[in-house]
């Protein structure tokens, strides 16, 4: 008996330890942090998913997802373009901040240094990323343990450019083949390091430079296929017409001509759209069954959000950029399997709320300098608010085909203002006018709302401007001759860092037009100059006895534009 009771002390000195590691590696993989894959995809609007109602197109895996997960269903980006909500997304930003766009040469430095990936490699995670980054960045290898960065290839005016890239011997889609990159990453995963999966498939946007405009794989050519798509909502003349003459005449008109404008291209463009977004689908039901059988799925939290809206049609346009919500809202979902019953959402969520969800997911307080929340307090209780009431849109990107354009929502209220001439406003109820049909803005009865809406997004501009992004200061101007006087105009950058490159000056006859940013007198429109003032032969004449109103902006060295300076009056004396 004795010998048993030594024998079984010996023993558990020698088990104790063991149990006692077994018991801190059930506390470990407790409270491990997730994995976390965010899909992200290119032009899919927010409806465009069976899980809204949309009996088109074949989903089954997003709308799982969504229905096992959390559905935002009033989702937006800040700007409806891929380059800037990119950036956006990866930041946790404002345009109005970064001032990242398709004209500017590459995203500021220091902006990339507390981007989502770059922080989650920082703190230990493997983080990985494929598809299209959208972004000019060099510093991939900082941000990414693995990445693999591609898109369309626009050398291919046909199939051959969604169909470039090889698996093995075969060439196959761009969908399939992101879809593998992320099969096999998940493959590969040995570890117990947790990891970020960063997706970015290049569909369902069109192939601009080919006459078909959409391509999609063979396994959704049955989709659709005895199916007739309904004509597109707003789609007669007095919705386009009441469009302003640079829109009617810019790139969501042109790019209609190519894709819906007569039936047959229609039928076409909005079936092969759905295909593409099906084929994403298909891609995502594999990554779900890949996690499973590699045991990570109890572990890994999935998102799946659109880089903009986009119009099918509606109004007699085609592709995004505008403020409408057919531009702004997409689709937004966060499956988290460690909370059970998560429940739908209809707070505003945004794109700039990406980051710093992905970050608190892993347990890491996102920067101050965020301009979005995380939005895992309202996963975990519904109740909870993200607090913003107004939010703030925009699209900066100066383009003569593409009208840049700012304003704010609210749950009621979406005020809008084209940047180039801020005469022309539109304000919508969103409650009785959904589809924002009605413009209210001139209408007296509402000039208090209209008014109210102005200032607010003068003041979200202003909150969510970065000090680069400041206008220039100590303007002056020195007149050479009158009656017919010769001005030269003088300004500085407003931050000493500031490279000019070229500069823009408005000059109006009132103060009205030089608030609504009109230079009736004068816009010089973008000049590649350095110095900080006009050259006598950039001559503009006043007249003695005159008020003139004039401001300017200025360009740096990687072509991204500060705000205006603020207007300074020219006031000339009456001749004796």
């Amino acid at each position: 008996m004795k010998t048993s009771i030594k024998a079984s002390i010996v023993l558990l000195f020698f088990i104790l330890p063991h149990l006692n590691f077994w018991a801190q590696q059930q506390i470990d993989l407790h409270d491990e942090k997730p994995n976390v894959i965010f899909i992200l995809t290119d032009d899919q609007r927010f409806d465009a998913l069976g899980y809204t109602g949309n009996k088109l197109i074949s989903t089954p895996e997003m709308d799982k997802l969504a229905k096992e997960g959390t559905f935002f269903s009033q989702a937006a980006v800040t700007t409806p373009i891929c380059a800037a909500s990119r950036a956006s997304i990866l930041t946790g930003l404002y345009e109005r901040s970064h001032n990242y766009n398709f004209s500017t040469k590459k995203i500021r430095d220091a902006y990339m240094q507390t981007s989502y990936p770059k922080i989650l490699k920082n703190n230990g995670y493997y983080t990985a990323f494929y598809g299209k980054y959208g972004v000019r960045y060099n510093g991939l290898d900082e941000q990414f343990n693995e990445f693999e960065s591609y898109d369309r290839n626009a050398k291919y005016p046909d199939k051959r450019g969604y169909y470039y890239k090889t698996l093995g011997k075969d060439t196959v889609h761009l969908t399939r083949y992101t879809g593998q990159k992320a099969l096999d990453f998940i493959n590969s995963k040995n570890s117990l390091r947790p990891f970020c999966l960063s997706l970015s498939f290049s569909a369902p946007h069109a192939h601009d430079s080919a006459e078909d405009q959409y391509f999609w794989q063979e396994e959704s050519d049955k989709l659709l296929q005895n199916k007739n798509v309904p004509s597109a909502k707003l789609k007669d003349d007095q919705y386009f017409n009441a469009q302003p003459n640079f829109v009617k005449s810019g790139f969501n008109r042109l790019r209609w001509s190519w894709r819906y404008n007569t039936p047959q291209k229609y039928q076409h463009s909005v079936k092969g759209y759905y295909r593409m977004i099906s084929g994403i689908d298909r891609e995502i039901t594999k990554i779900r069954k890949a996690l499973k059988k590699k045991g990570l799925h109890k572990n890994t939290v999935i998102i799946v959000m659109g880089d903009n809206g986009y119009f099918l049609g509606e109004r007699q346009l085609a592709g995004k950029w505008l403020l409408y919500d057919n531009s702004i809202r997409v689709p937004l979902i966060i499956y988290d399997p460690r909370i059970k019953k998560q429940k739908d959402s209809e707070e505003p969520a945004l794109n700039i709320d990406i980051a710093p969800t992905i970050l608190s997911l892993a347990g890491i307080t996102p920067p101050k300098e965020y301009h979005g929340n995380s939005l895992m307090p309202i996963i975990k209780n519904p109740n909870n608010k993200l607090e913003r009431d107004t939010i703030l849109f925009e699209h900066l990107w100066e383009f003569e085909h593409i009208p840049p354009s700012e304003g704010v929502r609210t749950k009621e209220w979406k005020y809008i203002r084209y940047i180039n001439d801020m005469s022309l406003e539109e304000l919508y109820n969103l409650n009785s006018d959904p589809q924002e049909i009605n413009n209210l803005a001139k209408a007296p009865q509402y000039r208090s709302i209209l008014e109210k809406l102005r200032k607010k997004c003068n003041a979200l501009i202003h909150e969510k401007t970065d000090p680069y992004f400041d206008g220039p200061k100590s303007l002056q101007v020195v007149i050479q001759k009158a009656p017919q006087g010769i001005p030269e105009f003088h300004w500085q950058p407003a931050n000493k860092n500031f490279q000019q490159t070229s500069y823009q000056i408005l000059l109006a006859s009132s103060k009205e037009n030089i608030n609504d940013n009109i230079g009736d007198l004068w816009n010089s429109g973008q000049v590649n100059e350095e110095k900080h003032y006009v050259p006598k032969n950039g001559r503009i004449y006043l007249k003695d006895g005159g008020t003139y109103f004039w401001k300017v902006r200025i360009w740096d060295n990687k072509n991204r534009f500060s705000k205006y300076s603020e207007y300074q009056t020219i006031q000339l004396n009456n001749s004796k």
